[in-house]
Order: structure tokens, then sequence, then C-alpha cells
């Protein structure tokens, strides 16, 4: 366990560590953690705890692109209370995930491109000091994982995932996930890469296919897009026919299959 110290600015010299419980957690499942505090060299008014989960955007604006951090979740997981001079104090908390939280680890192996992160927020003397950043690994729901191991069969290869500024259609984040592959097998012929977003909720989720044309001397490239809906009850066969039926209705589109 590795305390921070926080609160230098108002003399309190309040140390903190969060630990969270288990090694990751999915979209719409419960985050566990404790929040361990330490006191200073006198006694405090805390007046609460706050627990922020940040993500990693990319923004385009006009020609250029850059980065920043966005808060999608925030939450108080305790209220007032008074820290002692070197006292310890422990808060567990629970917090549960939002069903569009973007997948960051994938068979237990951080996902290339992605940076997800727990805050802990201390209210103290009528202002907020914020610790650290600690990795959040979101892993992906089953039927999120019958869709990536689908499209592994099929013959595609991981590129990258990012997060890309918008909100699109059924969605409520300021963001979406755009999981990039490599065309390879029988859909080389057609594509040159595809990227994969889902929108998850609590019985369902959209999968979102965009995958640009293997253009030649005399056509130009151009996208195709399908969207498709796949059930948590459905059998994960069905989740990979309906993949390989939006591929080829994305071949089929343009006349390339």
């Amino acid at each position: 366990m590795v305390f921070r110290k926080l609160m230098a600015a108002f003399g309190a010299g309040v140390e903190v560590d969060t630990v969270l419980a288990g090694a990751g957690v999915r979209p719409g499942g419960p985050l566990r953690g404790v929040v361990h505090f330490r006191g200073g060299g006198s006694d405090y008014k805390v007046e609460g705890i706050y627990i922020d989960l940040t993500a990693v955007v990319e923004v385009e604006s006009g020609d250029n692109e850059y980065k920043t951090t966005y808060s999608f979740l925030r939450q108080q997981v305790a209220g007032t209370f008074q820290l002692a001079s070197g006292a310890q104090h422990q808060q567990p908390f629970e917090i549960m995930m939002p069903w569009e939280t973007p997948i960051s680890a994938i068979g237990g192996h951080p996902l290339h491109g992605m940076r997800l992160g727990v805050q802990t927020e201390l209210a103290l003397a009528g202002a907020i000091d914020k610790g650290d950043l600690d990795p959040l690994f979101v892993s992906p729901l089953p039927a999120q994982e019958h869709v990536i191991a689908a499209l592994d069969r099929m013959g595609f290869h991981f590129k990258k995932a990012d997060l890309e500024r918008g909100t699109l259609y059924g969605s409520t984040m300021p963001f979406f996930q755009e999981i990039e592959y490599y065309a390879g097998g029988q859909w080389r012929r057609h594509f040159n890469e595809l990227e994969l977003t889902f929108i998850a909720g609590p019985r369902q989720m959209d999968v979102i296919l965009e995958a640009d044309k293997r253009g030649g001397f005399l056509t130009s490239s151009h996208d195709s897009y399908n969207r498709f809906t796949v059930r948590y009850d459905d059998h994960p066969g069905q989740a990979e026919q309906a993949l390989q039926h939006g591929l080829e209705q994305m071949a089929r589109r343009r006349g390339w299959f």
C-alpha cells in the first residue's frame, strides 16, 4: 500500500491511497474498492470523498487533433467526517459502472491505445484536491467477447483502440470507442481496415462496423457502415452470424462482394 500525501497547500498533510478490489471490472458491473486515509499533524475536517472515473479522448478541431481527459462518472462515496491527527481511516465504496464504459483490457491484457483511470478527490477547507490517477482496466461483456473472438476467427488483426469525441445515436456518452483492425482472411480482398464500436445497454448492445474499401487504380476509396443489435441472451453463434451478415452487406453495398 502506497500512501500519497495531499493537502500540502492547506497544511493538513493528509495521506491517501485507493485500492481497487479485484483485477478489473465490466461495463454495468460494480467497481469496488477502499480509500485509506492517514491524518497529518493536526485534526482536520474532511468535507467529502469523491471517486472520479476518467478517459483520454481524441478531439478533432479543424485540421488539428489533440488529446484531452474527460470525466465520465464522478460519485461521492463519503460525507463529512473528522480526521484526527495521525489517525487512520478507511472508506469502502461501490460504484456501478456505466453500461457504455469503454473496454480497456482483453484477456487480462491492457488494450493498446486506451487510457482509463480512477482518481480520488478530497473536499477539504472548501476546496477539492485530487490524488494521482490509477489505471482502470475494464474487460468486455460476454456478448462483446463473442464479437471480438469472431473477428479473430475471421482473420481480422487488432491494430489499436481509441476514444473519439462525439455522441452516437442511442448513446449517452460524450465520446465513443473505436477498436481498429487490419482486414484479414477473405475480407482482405474487400477492406483495408475495420472499426468496431459497441453501444451497450442493460439487456442488449448495438454493434457498429465501419470499413474502408480496398481501392484499385480506377476506384476511389469509400467507407461502408453497418449497425446491428445483439441481445445478451442470444446464443453466441447468433452474434457471429449477425457479424458475418453485416460484413457481407457492407461488401455488397459497394459491389465489393
